[in-house]
């Protein structure tokens, strides 16, 4: 068994800014699990806000390694529970570790990742395109330059709303809102009035991750669905959501990878919530991971290569206004060739 750690530095298309702040460039950290013939890819994007650097993530997966190197033939679960405790500070880090275990699984029985899981590809959901905060003229360009049926328009500033009436003289695309906690539960209640006339389809964590109060009396008055992402973190934040959101946002990065991720899809569903998985500007092998779970969801934000100058990688792609799959096993991500082992 080998376990290697590789990292980029994304460039993105476009400046891309939301209420905590801007990049025009995403590190990432790119685990490759190599068992005999078969090579696991994983991935998890650094993100300055969470405090998580390539080389905290790189360090962190140095010391599980002999854990790793010693139950190689357990199972992507098997293992999560094993490492979790050693990694439980940087659930990054685990994150795409135990992608990488899961493509090397799967590769190892012969079979996509979803198949392994009993799915198929009937119906799934086609990713949202988000548009980060910029000038009205700017957004205006991003839509004109990436013609989509359905956009995530990134929010927080003062004139919200009218930025949403000037984007919709632009296209007639369905609109989902993210508010990254910016918003009081009074501006939200009126935001909400107004954008339900836009055709927006949810708003997404328009409160502060504290703000319970806010939270129930917005929720007793949105004419919008709520959607939970910053307050969805881990597995026991999906009950403590349900009281206050019709949905949750998931994220592998956040939560720590495609085990306790799954988990959180299925208990979303048992408490009758939306369920929703996003990306964190990941490259393909990121995306082609959050793919395999596309026939549990009802909404997904996958669009992290889609942002990119030039991707890293082949897998999962989404084009013509829709998800393609590779035909390979695992999640279907390797790396470019001038990038690969």
């Amino acid at each position: 068994m080998k376990l290697e750690t590789f990292t980029f530095n994304l460039e993105l298309k476009n400046t891309f800014t939301i209420s905590y702040g801007s990049r025009d460039f995403q590190p990432t950290l790119i685990v490759a699990l190599t068992q005999g013939d078969f090579t696991g890819y994983g991935e998890a994007a650094a993100t300055s806000y969470y405090g998580v650097t390539v080389e905290n993530m790189i360090a962190a997966l140095k010391k599980v390694e002999p854990l790793v190197q010693k139950n190689i033939d357990s199972t992507p679960e098997e293992l999560w529970e094993l490492t979790s405790p050693h990694l439980k500070e940087n659930p990054f880090a685990q994150c795409a570790l135990d992608i990488a275990m899961h493509d090397l699984h799967g590769k190892r029985n012969g079979l996509p990742l979803y198949k392994m899981w009993g799915l198929t590809l009937d119906k799934i959901p086609l990713t949202n395109y988000t548009i980060g905060i910029d000038t009205v003229e700017k957004m205006i360009q991003k839509i004109s330059e990436f013609p989509w049926p359905l956009y995530k328009i990134k929010l927080g500033t003062n004139e919200d709303v009218k930025i949403v009436k000037e984007l919709r003289k632009h296209t007639n695309a369905v609109f989902r809102v993210d508010a990254n906690a910016a918003w009081t539960a009074e501006q939200a209640i009126e935001n909400a009035n107004q954008l339900k006339d836009l055709n927006v389809e949810f708003i997404e964590q328009p409160l502060a991750v504290n703000d319970i109060e806010g939270m129930k009396l917005l929720y007793k008055n949105s004419v919008l669905p709520l959607i939970a992402d910053e307050s969805c973190i881990v597995e026991s934040d999906v009950k403590k959501c349900a009281a206050y959101y019709h949905g949750v946002n998931i994220k592998l990065t956040k939560c720590g990878g495609l085990t306790p991720g799954k988990r959180m899809v299925e208990e979303a569903r048992r408490l009758g919530l939306k369920v929703m998985v996003g990306c964190m500007t990941e490259s393909t092998v990121g995306v082609s991971a959050i793919a395999q779970l596309l026939p549990l969801l009802d909404y997904v934000d996958m669009d992290g290569p889609l942002l990119l100058k030039s991707d890293i990688a082949d897998g999962v792609k989404i084009y013509d206004e829709k998800v393609h799959f590779p035909d390979r096993n695992g999640t279907g991500a390797q790396l470019y060739k001038e990038h690969s082992i």
